[in-house]
């Protein structure tokens, strides 16, 4: 059965080819044997299917009747080749990801229209700061931001975001605004702890020099880096935080900037994803979009 179906393929490509030896070098094989495989398919069929002159090849009445059976076939092949080509370069199934909790306002703006765009692709985000449990949770795909632990996930770093002191107008009425990071005073941290090496903040003025560590108490923490921003306006401490998150509140007032004229570190971002996984359109997709998202923002350089 599969011989006679090649057989009938060929057929097909001699007539689109116009000749044996055109058919030949569209196939890949010699002129010798298309010539076979016409005739076996001939002698199969007990007619003659091509009509052959020293300067061309056409149809018989029985083989253009038998052709156009053979074309449909072959088409609908080439339709099926098609359709599993357009689904391997499509996003679909589900991706498993994991993003800092307070990332995902940002993350959501850009997904949403992604998943109208690609309605075969699922999603499931884990949201947390802390680093998951990558393996155990399936995840293909992880935002990071800061320093990666060694592994042998593979990692893309998308930018870098710029992060920015700061401190509710009521704190800084309570305890002052520092002029120095060497200052101790009466100053306290409201810090994010992931439970991994503990914060620490360095500085540099005008962002050049040497790096100044701030050394004050921390009061307040917690592994959530939204709830770090809130205790920071409630006036509990000084926090280190993201800029693109604090825009709006540095605006409106709600904080205030805390040594403004020293730099503290931009904090990389990454997208770390399984070995096995990294190259599936579901996470080149995203991967794109997160590349995005990093590009448009302006408080968030990216990476080239």
């Amino acid at each position: 059965m599969f011989d006679q179906l090649k057989r009938m393929a060929t057929l097909v490509t001699v007539v689109e080819q116009g000749s044996f030896g055109a058919a030949a070098r569209s196939l890949g094989t010699t002129t010798s044997a298309v010539s076979q495989q016409i005739r076996a398919l001939e002698q199969d069929l007990g007619v003659a299917l091509l009509a052959r002159t020293t300067r061309q090849l056409s149809l018989t009445t029985a083989g253009a009747a038998f052709h156009r059976e053979c074309l449909a076939m072959v088409e609908a092949a080439r339709r099926a080749d098609q359709a599993l080509q357009t689904m391997k370069d499509a996003p679909v199934g589900e991706l498993r990801m994991t993003a800092p909790a307070g990332f995902v306002p940002h993350l959501s703006k850009g997904l949403a229209p992604l998943l109208l765009r690609h309605p075969d692709l699922k999603l499931h985000l884990h949201a947390e700061d802390a680093m998951s449990d990558l393996v155990g949770q399936r995840i293909d795909l992880a935002l990071r931001f800061g320093r990666l632990p060694d592994s042998n996930w593979v990692a893309r770093r998308l930018g870098s975001v710029a992060m920015v002191l700061c401190a509710s107008p009521a704190y800084l009425a309570r305890c002052g605004q520092p002029e120095h990071p060497d200052e101790v005073g009466p100053h306290e941290f409201v810090a994010l702890d992931t439970g991994l090496a503990p914060q620490l903040i360095g500085v540099q003025y005008q962002g050049k020099g040497p790096v100044h560590q701030l050394k004050w108490p921390v009061r307040v923490s917690g592994n959530n880096q939204s709830w770090v921003q809130q205790m920071c306006e409630a006036g509990l401490g000084v926090a280190l935080l993201a800029e693109w998150d604090v825009r709006e509140a540095l605006l409106t007032g709600a904080l205030v900037r805390v040594l403004p004229a020293w730099s503290a570190p931009t904090l990389d971002v990454y997208a770390v994803m399984q070995p096995r996984s990294a190259r599936t359109p579901k996470v080149r997709v995203v991967i794109d979009l997160l590349a995005g998202l990093v590009t448009q923002s302006g408080h968030v350089q990216a990476h080239s």
